[in-house]
């Protein structure tokens, strides 16, 4: 008998072209609606990759190997271990595994974790160290709620003489 070899034309390939992407939630970010899907605009620095200018329109930006930049008004920031970033950056939330060097303003959490360094002109939210995380430079606690100004009553005491 003759057996054709290899898979027949009529016969399903083995290989799945379309692989469905993973979606990740993201803290703050907005929700999917029913039926239909946010694009999450994000850029991978892997390692080995150096990326150097102003990175706009960057929901999440991870940096596994080195960025020297400017990024404005995203939403999370991640440092990998491996990651270095030089520059300036203003963002909603950051995690910081590796180094930061420059101007960070961070309106919601800064997270560095046990290895992360952090030196420059640092703003942040709320602030969450793991042992063994530094930060160096000019450190200020953003006031993201404004409270009204409140005097306190003057309270004056008679003054007795003898």
């Amino acid at each position: 008998m003759n057996t054709p070899k290899g898979p027949s034309p009529a016969a399903p390939s083995p290989f799945k072209a379309d692989i469905p992407r993973r979606v990740v939630d993201i803290p703050g970010a907005p929700k999917r609606p029913e039926g239909g899907q946010v694009e999450v605009r994000k850029l991978i620095v892997g390692r080995d990759i150096s990326l150097s200018g102003e990175i706009t329109a960057c929901d999440v930006l991870v940096v596994e190997g080195t960025v020297e930049a400017r990024l404005r008004d995203g939403r999370t920031i991640e440092i990998a271990e491996t990651g270095l970033f030089k520059g300036s950056v203003e963002i909603d939330e950051a995690d910081i595994a590796g180094r930061f060097e420059g101007e960070i303003t961070v309106r919601g959490r800064l997270r560095l974790r046990a290895g992360g360094r952090i030196q420059g002109s640092i703003r942040y939210g709320e602030l969450e160290v793991e042992a063994g995380g530094q930060l160096s430079g000019d450190i200020q606690v953003i006031d993201t709620v404004r409270k009204p100004a409140v005097e306190a009553p003057v309270v004056r005491a008679p003054v007795e003489t003898f």
